[in-house]
Protein backbone atom coordinates (compact mmCIF):
# COMPACT_ATOMS: atom_id res chain seq x y z
CA UNK A 1 0.00 0.00 0.00
CA UNK A 2 1.61 3.12 -0.97
CA UNK A 3 2.11 5.69 2.05
CA UNK A 4 0.82 9.21 1.53
CA UNK A 5 2.95 11.81 3.06
CA UNK A 6 1.04 15.00 3.19
CA UNK A 7 2.73 17.74 4.70
CA UNK A 8 6.08 16.59 5.67
CA UNK A 9 7.01 16.04 2.31
CA UNK A 10 10.36 17.70 2.65
CA UNK A 11 11.36 19.99 -0.59
CA UNK A 12 14.90 19.00 -1.61
CA UNK A 13 17.32 22.26 -0.43
CA UNK A 14 18.60 22.81 -3.98
CA UNK A 15 15.65 22.86 -5.78
CA UNK A 16 14.03 25.83 -3.86
CA UNK A 17 17.73 27.57 -3.67
CA UNK A 18 17.74 28.03 0.04
CA UNK A 19 20.29 27.38 2.45
CA UNK A 20 19.37 24.96 5.43
CA UNK A 21 19.94 26.37 8.55
CA UNK A 22 21.97 24.55 10.88
CA UNK A 23 20.08 24.50 13.99
CA UNK A 24 16.26 24.52 15.15
CA UNK A 25 16.56 28.12 16.75
CA UNK A 26 17.87 28.61 13.14
CA UNK A 27 15.14 27.27 11.26
CA UNK A 28 12.00 28.62 14.20
CA UNK A 29 13.58 32.06 12.97
CA UNK A 30 13.43 31.66 10.04
CA UNK A 31 10.03 30.18 9.43
CA UNK A 32 9.13 33.45 11.31
CA UNK A 33 7.58 31.45 14.35
CA UNK A 34 7.62 32.11 18.03
CA UNK A 35 8.25 29.51 20.81
CA UNK A 36 4.86 29.92 21.75
CA UNK A 37 3.31 29.61 18.68
CA UNK A 38 5.61 26.44 17.99
CA UNK A 39 4.21 24.87 21.25
CA UNK A 40 0.67 25.77 19.70
CA UNK A 41 0.62 24.17 16.08
CA UNK A 42 3.07 20.90 17.61
CA UNK A 43 0.94 20.17 20.41
CA UNK A 44 4.67 19.55 22.87
CA UNK A 45 4.83 22.06 25.73
CA UNK A 46 6.67 25.24 25.95
CA UNK A 47 9.21 23.93 28.28
CA UNK A 48 9.95 21.31 25.50
CA UNK A 49 10.44 23.85 22.66
CA UNK A 50 12.99 26.01 25.11
CA UNK A 51 14.59 22.78 25.39
CA UNK A 52 15.12 22.56 21.38
CA UNK A 53 15.96 26.39 21.18
CA UNK A 54 18.90 25.61 23.51
CA UNK A 55 20.11 22.68 21.94
CA UNK A 56 19.37 20.42 24.54
CA UNK A 57 17.52 18.27 22.86
CA UNK A 58 16.92 17.62 19.25
CA UNK A 59 13.30 17.55 18.30
CA UNK A 60 12.09 14.70 16.26
CA UNK A 61 12.83 14.37 12.50
CA UNK A 62 8.62 15.49 11.55
CA UNK A 63 8.77 18.46 13.56
CA UNK A 64 12.50 19.53 12.01
CA UNK A 65 10.78 18.74 8.41
CA UNK A 66 7.40 20.57 9.57
CA UNK A 67 9.24 23.91 10.12
CA UNK A 68 11.69 23.16 7.17
CA UNK A 69 8.42 23.54 4.90
CA UNK A 70 6.84 26.57 7.07
CA UNK A 71 10.09 28.52 5.92
CA UNK A 72 9.72 27.80 2.15
CA UNK A 73 8.43 30.71 0.22
CA UNK A 74 4.67 30.05 -0.36
CA UNK A 75 4.79 29.75 -3.86
CA UNK A 76 6.67 26.31 -3.60
CA UNK A 77 3.46 24.95 -1.83
CA UNK A 78 1.65 22.43 -3.77
CA UNK A 79 3.45 22.70 -7.17
CA UNK A 80 4.71 19.40 -8.93
CA UNK A 81 3.83 17.34 -5.60
CA UNK A 82 0.11 16.13 -5.36
CA UNK A 83 0.64 14.71 -2.13
CA UNK A 84 -2.81 12.76 -2.45
CA UNK A 85 -5.92 12.38 -4.99
CA UNK A 86 -9.95 12.72 -3.78
CA UNK A 87 -13.06 13.22 -6.04
CA UNK A 88 -15.95 16.20 -5.20
CA UNK A 89 -19.00 14.79 -5.10
CA UNK A 90 -22.17 17.18 -4.75
CA UNK A 91 -19.36 19.73 -5.42
CA UNK A 92 -21.25 23.16 -5.75
CA UNK A 93 -19.37 25.84 -6.07
CA UNK A 94 -15.94 24.00 -5.46
CA UNK A 95 -15.37 24.78 -1.47
CA UNK A 96 -14.41 21.35 -0.98
CA UNK A 97 -11.55 21.49 -3.69
CA UNK A 98 -10.49 24.33 -3.54
CA UNK A 99 -10.01 23.32 0.57
CA UNK A 100 -8.18 20.19 0.07
CA UNK A 101 -6.34 21.33 -3.45
CA UNK A 102 -4.56 23.97 -1.18
CA UNK A 103 -3.21 21.13 1.06
CA UNK A 104 -1.75 19.44 -1.65
CA UNK A 105 -4.69 17.68 -3.52
CA UNK A 106 -5.09 16.48 -6.88
CA UNK A 107 -8.59 16.38 -8.13
CA UNK A 108 -9.57 13.20 -10.38
CA UNK A 109 -13.37 13.51 -10.48
CA UNK A 110 -16.13 15.80 -10.02
CA UNK A 111 -19.76 15.90 -9.82
CA UNK A 112 -22.52 18.53 -9.55
CA UNK A 113 -26.06 18.54 -11.38
CA UNK A 114 -26.73 22.11 -11.49
CA UNK A 115 -25.38 24.38 -14.94
CA UNK A 116 -24.55 27.43 -13.04
CA UNK A 117 -22.73 25.81 -10.16
CA UNK A 118 -20.36 24.22 -12.49
CA UNK A 119 -20.40 27.34 -14.00
CA UNK A 120 -18.85 28.81 -11.42
CA UNK A 121 -16.98 26.16 -10.58
CA UNK A 122 -15.02 25.71 -13.54
CA UNK A 123 -14.38 29.76 -13.87
CA UNK A 124 -12.11 29.05 -10.91
CA UNK A 125 -10.90 25.55 -10.92
CA UNK A 126 -8.71 23.93 -13.89
CA UNK A 127 -10.14 20.76 -14.54
CA UNK A 128 -8.73 17.65 -16.73
CA UNK A 129 -11.75 15.66 -16.30
CA UNK A 130 -15.06 16.47 -17.37
CA UNK A 131 -17.86 17.72 -14.51
CA UNK A 132 -20.20 14.59 -13.87
CA UNK A 133 -23.59 15.54 -14.10
CA UNK A 134 -26.12 13.64 -12.28
CA UNK A 135 -24.82 11.07 -9.75
CA UNK A 136 -27.77 8.89 -10.06
CA UNK A 137 -26.24 7.89 -13.47
CA UNK A 138 -22.64 7.93 -13.22
CA UNK A 139 -21.22 4.38 -12.59
CA UNK A 140 -18.80 3.69 -9.71
CA UNK A 141 -16.30 2.24 -12.27
CA UNK A 142 -16.23 5.02 -14.47
CA UNK A 143 -14.99 6.84 -11.70
CA UNK A 144 -10.91 7.25 -10.94
CA UNK A 145 -9.58 5.38 -8.00
CA UNK A 146 -8.99 8.23 -5.71
CA UNK A 147 -7.44 8.19 -1.59
CA UNK A 148 -9.95 10.65 0.06
CA UNK A 149 -13.82 11.09 -1.14
CA UNK A 150 -15.33 13.76 -0.37
CA UNK A 151 -19.11 14.87 -0.28
CA UNK A 152 -21.46 17.36 0.79
CA UNK A 153 -24.52 15.14 0.17
CA UNK A 154 -28.16 16.59 0.69
CA UNK A 155 -29.73 15.54 3.88
CA UNK A 156 -32.90 13.19 2.83
CA UNK A 157 -35.43 10.35 4.93
CA UNK A 158 -34.98 7.05 4.22
CA UNK A 159 -37.69 4.47 3.67
CA UNK A 160 -37.85 1.63 6.21
CA UNK A 161 -40.58 -0.06 4.91
CA UNK A 162 -38.82 -2.39 2.27
CA UNK A 163 -36.65 -3.09 5.28
CA UNK A 164 -39.17 -3.85 7.58
CA UNK A 165 -40.74 -6.57 5.12
CA UNK A 166 -37.62 -8.12 4.94
CA UNK A 167 -36.77 -8.14 8.79
CA UNK A 168 -40.55 -9.91 9.15
CA UNK A 169 -39.02 -12.92 6.34
CA UNK A 170 -36.50 -12.89 7.95
CA UNK A 171 -34.10 -11.81 4.55
CA UNK A 172 -30.72 -10.69 4.91
CA UNK A 173 -30.69 -6.50 3.57
CA UNK A 174 -27.74 -4.45 3.67
CA UNK A 175 -27.30 -1.18 2.96
CA UNK A 176 -28.51 -0.70 -0.30
CA UNK A 177 -32.07 -1.69 0.36
CA UNK A 178 -31.75 1.22 3.26
CA UNK A 179 -30.59 3.88 1.64
CA UNK A 180 -31.85 3.01 -2.03
CA UNK A 181 -33.73 6.36 -3.80
CA UNK A 182 -31.43 8.64 -1.72
CA UNK A 183 -28.21 10.20 -3.33
CA UNK A 184 -26.43 9.02 -0.19
CA UNK A 185 -26.84 5.29 -1.60
CA UNK A 186 -24.74 6.72 -4.54
CA UNK A 187 -22.11 8.16 -1.96
CA UNK A 188 -21.89 4.53 -0.45
CA UNK A 189 -21.91 2.33 -3.79
CA UNK A 190 -18.66 4.47 -4.90
CA UNK A 191 -17.45 3.65 -1.47
CA UNK A 192 -18.21 0.39 -1.81
CA UNK A 193 -16.65 0.37 -5.80
CA UNK A 194 -13.31 1.75 -4.75
CA UNK A 195 -13.28 1.66 -0.80
CA UNK A 196 -10.80 4.91 -0.66
CA UNK A 197 -8.98 5.25 2.39
CA UNK A 198 -11.01 8.17 3.63
CA UNK A 199 -13.87 9.73 3.33
CA UNK A 200 -15.75 13.31 3.82
CA UNK A 201 -19.31 14.05 4.71
CA UNK A 202 -20.97 17.20 5.17
CA UNK A 203 -24.35 18.27 6.01
CA UNK A 204 -26.58 20.17 8.45
CA UNK A 205 -26.46 20.13 11.84
CA UNK A 206 -30.35 18.97 11.65
CA UNK A 207 -28.79 15.69 10.05
CA UNK A 208 -28.37 14.15 13.38
CA UNK A 209 -31.83 14.45 14.61
CA UNK A 210 -33.80 14.07 10.80
CA UNK A 211 -36.27 12.13 10.87
CA UNK A 212 -36.25 11.12 14.77
CA UNK A 213 -32.61 10.55 14.08
CA UNK A 214 -33.60 7.37 11.69
CA UNK A 215 -31.21 9.06 8.93
CA UNK A 216 -28.55 9.79 10.71
CA UNK A 217 -28.56 5.96 12.38
CA UNK A 218 -28.85 4.43 8.59
CA UNK A 219 -25.56 6.47 7.59
CA UNK A 220 -23.99 5.12 10.80
CA UNK A 221 -25.00 1.81 9.52
CA UNK A 222 -24.21 1.98 6.10
CA UNK A 223 -20.52 3.33 7.35
CA UNK A 224 -20.09 0.35 9.79
CA UNK A 225 -21.36 -1.87 6.78
CA UNK A 226 -18.98 -0.91 4.20
CA UNK A 227 -16.19 -1.19 7.07
CA UNK A 228 -15.53 2.27 7.97
CA UNK A 229 -14.42 3.42 11.30
CA UNK A 230 -15.29 7.45 11.52
CA UNK A 231 -16.26 10.05 14.14
CA UNK A 232 -18.18 12.90 13.23
CA UNK A 233 -18.61 16.83 15.06
CA UNK A 234 -20.69 19.59 14.76
CA UNK A 235 -18.32 22.51 14.16
CA UNK A 236 -19.68 26.59 13.88
CA UNK A 237 -18.05 28.47 11.50
CA UNK A 238 -18.20 31.55 13.68
CA UNK A 239 -14.76 30.20 14.87
CA UNK A 240 -13.44 31.36 11.46
CA UNK A 241 -15.64 33.57 9.52
CA UNK A 242 -17.81 36.02 11.11
CA UNK A 243 -20.77 33.73 10.86
CA UNK A 244 -22.81 31.25 13.17
CA UNK A 245 -22.87 28.33 10.82
CA UNK A 246 -23.52 24.66 12.32
CA UNK A 247 -22.34 22.00 10.11
CA UNK A 248 -21.77 18.46 10.75
CA UNK A 249 -18.71 16.92 9.36
CA UNK A 250 -18.25 13.23 9.74
CA UNK A 251 -14.70 11.62 8.91
CA UNK A 252 -14.08 8.23 8.46
CA UNK A 253 -10.99 6.09 7.19
CA UNK A 254 -10.64 2.47 5.99
CA UNK A 255 -8.18 0.75 8.51
CA UNK A 256 -8.53 1.67 12.08
CA UNK A 257 -6.19 4.08 13.02
CA UNK A 258 -7.79 5.59 16.05
CA UNK A 259 -9.42 8.45 14.62
CA UNK A 260 -11.39 10.98 17.11
CA UNK A 261 -12.09 14.55 16.73
CA UNK A 262 -11.36 14.71 20.54
CA UNK A 263 -7.91 16.84 19.49
CA UNK A 264 -9.69 18.65 16.52
CA UNK A 265 -8.22 22.26 17.70
CA UNK A 266 -9.78 25.66 17.33
CA UNK A 267 -8.44 28.69 15.40
CA UNK A 268 -6.02 30.52 17.85
CA UNK A 269 -6.93 33.94 19.37
CA UNK A 270 -9.47 34.76 22.29
CA UNK A 271 -11.91 36.93 19.49
CA UNK A 272 -13.96 35.65 16.96
CA UNK A 273 -13.94 37.50 13.57
CA UNK A 274 -16.51 40.42 13.31
CA UNK A 275 -18.61 41.50 10.03
CA UNK A 276 -16.55 44.21 9.81
CA UNK A 277 -13.82 42.49 8.16
CA UNK A 278 -15.76 41.07 5.46
CA UNK A 279 -17.67 44.38 4.21
CA UNK A 280 -16.59 46.59 1.67
CA UNK A 281 -14.71 49.50 3.02
CA UNK A 282 -16.18 52.35 0.49
CA UNK A 283 -12.91 54.48 1.25
CA UNK A 284 -10.77 54.26 -1.77
CA UNK A 285 -8.67 51.21 -0.12
CA UNK A 286 -9.63 48.75 -2.29
CA UNK A 287 -10.57 48.86 -6.70
CA UNK A 288 -14.05 49.31 -7.72
CA UNK A 289 -15.37 46.27 -8.70
CA UNK A 290 -18.47 46.55 -10.98
CA UNK A 291 -21.79 45.93 -10.47
CA UNK A 292 -20.94 45.47 -6.74
CA UNK A 293 -18.80 48.50 -6.05
CA UNK A 294 -18.41 51.86 -8.04
CA UNK A 295 -16.87 54.94 -8.30
CA UNK A 296 -13.02 56.10 -6.98
CA UNK A 297 -13.98 55.01 -3.18
CA UNK A 298 -15.63 51.77 -4.44
CA UNK A 299 -18.98 52.76 -2.75
CA UNK A 300 -21.38 49.97 -2.97
CA UNK A 301 -23.86 50.32 -5.43
CA UNK A 302 -27.31 51.07 -4.52
CA UNK A 303 -29.14 48.51 -6.00
CA UNK A 304 -27.87 46.48 -2.76
CA UNK A 305 -29.68 48.93 -0.21
CA UNK A 306 -33.67 48.02 0.19
CA UNK A 307 -36.28 49.89 -0.86
CA UNK A 308 -38.56 51.82 1.09
CA UNK A 309 -41.09 49.18 0.48
CA UNK A 310 -39.18 46.26 1.35
CA UNK A 311 -38.07 47.49 4.47
CA UNK A 312 -41.81 48.33 5.91
CA UNK A 313 -42.79 45.09 5.21
CA UNK A 314 -39.62 43.00 6.91
CA UNK A 315 -39.94 45.77 9.67
CA UNK A 316 -44.01 44.58 9.79
CA UNK A 317 -43.44 40.73 9.43
CA UNK A 318 -40.76 40.70 12.44
CA UNK A 319 -43.09 42.42 14.60
CA UNK A 320 -45.76 40.55 13.43
CA UNK A 321 -43.91 37.06 14.73
CA UNK A 322 -42.53 38.59 17.56
CA UNK A 323 -45.82 39.82 19.08
CA UNK A 324 -46.60 36.19 18.32
CA UNK A 325 -43.42 34.99 20.65
CA UNK A 326 -42.01 33.10 17.55
CA UNK A 327 -37.87 33.78 16.50
CA UNK A 328 -38.94 35.16 12.65
CA UNK A 329 -37.21 37.99 11.23
CA UNK A 330 -34.61 39.99 9.73
CA UNK A 331 -30.77 39.95 11.23
CA UNK A 332 -29.58 43.61 11.20
CA UNK A 333 -25.67 43.89 11.63
CA UNK A 334 -23.02 46.19 12.52
CA UNK A 335 -19.62 46.14 12.30
CA UNK A 336 -18.84 44.42 15.27
CA UNK A 337 -21.31 41.73 15.16
CA UNK A 338 -21.58 38.18 13.64
CA UNK A 339 -24.15 37.31 11.08
CA UNK A 340 -26.68 34.64 10.89
CA UNK A 341 -25.98 31.99 8.81
CA UNK A 342 -26.16 32.45 4.94
CA UNK A 343 -28.72 30.34 3.09
CA UNK A 344 -29.41 29.75 -0.61
CA UNK A 345 -32.90 31.82 0.00
CA UNK A 346 -30.60 35.08 0.78
CA UNK A 347 -31.88 35.97 -2.71
CA UNK A 348 -35.21 36.48 -1.89
CA UNK A 349 -34.93 39.43 0.51
CA UNK A 350 -31.82 39.01 2.19
CA UNK A 351 -33.13 39.20 5.58
CA UNK A 352 -31.04 36.79 7.04
CA UNK A 353 -27.94 39.56 7.20
CA UNK A 354 -28.89 43.18 6.68
CA UNK A 355 -26.05 45.29 7.25
CA UNK A 356 -26.66 48.74 8.84
CA UNK A 357 -26.29 52.12 7.16
CA UNK A 358 -25.72 55.69 8.06
CA UNK A 359 -29.21 57.78 7.20
CA UNK A 360 -30.50 55.04 5.10
CA UNK A 361 -32.30 52.05 4.96
CA UNK A 362 -29.99 48.66 5.15
CA UNK A 363 -28.46 47.10 2.73
CA UNK A 364 -27.67 43.40 1.49
CA UNK A 365 -24.16 41.72 1.41
CA UNK A 366 -22.78 41.83 -2.07
CA UNK A 367 -22.14 38.97 -3.71
CA UNK A 368 -18.34 39.70 -2.79
CA UNK A 369 -19.17 39.79 0.50
CA UNK A 370 -21.02 36.49 0.64
CA UNK A 371 -17.65 35.35 -0.71
CA UNK A 372 -15.30 36.42 2.07
CA UNK A 373 -17.89 35.50 4.31
CA UNK A 374 -18.00 32.02 2.89
CA UNK A 375 -13.73 32.02 2.89
CA UNK A 376 -13.55 31.54 -0.95
CA UNK A 377 -11.72 34.86 -0.95
CA UNK A 378 -9.86 36.49 1.94
CA UNK A 379 -11.61 39.06 3.82
CA UNK A 380 -10.30 41.78 1.81
CA UNK A 381 -9.89 39.52 -1.53
CA UNK A 382 -11.84 39.62 -4.10
CA UNK A 383 -9.75 36.78 -6.61
CA UNK A 384 -12.86 33.99 -6.28
CA UNK A 385 -14.76 34.73 -9.80
CA UNK A 386 -18.54 34.79 -10.10
CA UNK A 387 -19.12 34.93 -13.08
CA UNK A 388 -22.91 34.43 -12.67
CA UNK A 389 -25.90 36.83 -11.71
CA UNK A 390 -26.22 37.74 -8.01
CA UNK A 391 -29.31 35.65 -7.40
CA UNK A 392 -27.19 32.85 -8.29
CA UNK A 393 -24.70 33.73 -6.34
CA UNK A 394 -26.85 34.20 -3.63
CA UNK A 395 -27.60 30.53 -4.16
CA UNK A 396 -24.52 29.27 -4.63
CA UNK A 397 -22.33 30.98 -2.26
CA UNK A 398 -25.28 29.76 0.31
CA UNK A 399 -25.30 26.52 -0.25
CA UNK A 400 -21.41 25.76 0.10
CA UNK A 401 -18.92 25.32 2.50
CA UNK A 402 -17.25 27.71 4.68
CA UNK A 403 -13.58 26.84 3.33
CA UNK A 404 -11.34 27.25 5.80
CA UNK A 405 -12.98 25.24 8.18
CA UNK A 406 -13.37 22.40 5.11
CA UNK A 407 -9.62 22.67 5.40
CA UNK A 408 -8.84 22.83 8.93
CA UNK A 409 -10.83 19.17 8.84
CA UNK A 410 -8.95 18.15 6.64
CA UNK A 411 -5.94 18.57 7.88
CA UNK A 412 -6.72 17.31 10.60
CA UNK A 413 -7.60 14.16 8.66
CA UNK A 414 -4.19 14.42 6.66
CA UNK A 415 -2.44 14.20 10.07
CA UNK A 416 -4.17 10.73 10.41
CA UNK A 417 -2.99 9.50 7.05
CA UNK A 418 1.16 9.79 7.75
CA UNK A 419 2.72 7.03 8.32
CA UNK A 420 3.45 6.22 11.81
CA UNK A 421 3.18 9.74 13.21
CA UNK A 422 0.84 10.08 16.02
CA UNK A 423 -1.94 12.92 15.17
CA UNK A 424 -0.83 14.23 19.46
CA UNK A 425 2.78 14.94 18.62
CA UNK A 426 1.42 16.61 15.16
CA UNK A 427 -1.56 19.28 15.42
CA UNK A 428 -0.42 21.29 12.80
CA UNK A 429 -2.90 24.19 11.72
CA UNK A 430 -3.04 24.84 7.83
CA UNK A 431 -3.91 28.10 9.03
CA UNK A 432 -0.70 28.60 11.11
CA UNK A 433 1.32 27.49 8.67
CA UNK A 434 0.58 30.75 6.32
CA UNK A 435 -0.18 33.17 8.40
CA UNK A 436 0.88 34.33 11.83
CA UNK A 437 -2.54 36.60 12.74
CA UNK A 438 -5.19 35.56 14.95
CA UNK A 439 -8.39 35.71 12.36
CA UNK A 440 -7.97 33.72 9.20
CA UNK A 441 -9.87 33.08 6.64
CA UNK A 442 -9.55 31.05 3.16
Amino acid sequence: MAILVIMSIIFPWGELKMKPPKNFSALREQAGLSIDKIAHITGYSKREVYRWEKNEVVPRKVVFDQLTRIAQPLSCYGKGFPDFTFIDLFAGIGGMRKAFGELGGKCLFTSEWDKFSRQTYLANFECDHEIGGDITKIDAQDIPAHDILVAGFPCQPFSIAGVSKKNALGRPHGFADKTQGTLFFDVARIIEHHRPKAILLENVKNLERHDKGKTFGVIRETLRELGYYFDWKIIDAGNWVPQHRERIFIVGFREDCGFSFDRFALPCGSERPVIETILHPENGSEPEEPPYTIGPSARIADRYTLSDHLWQYLQQYAEKHRARGNGFGFGLVGPNDVARTLSARYFKDGSEILVKQSNKNPRRLTPRECSRLMGFDSPNGNDFIIPVSDTQAYRQFGNAVVVPVVRSVAQYMLEYMLDGISPDQLRFEFDALISGNDVHYG
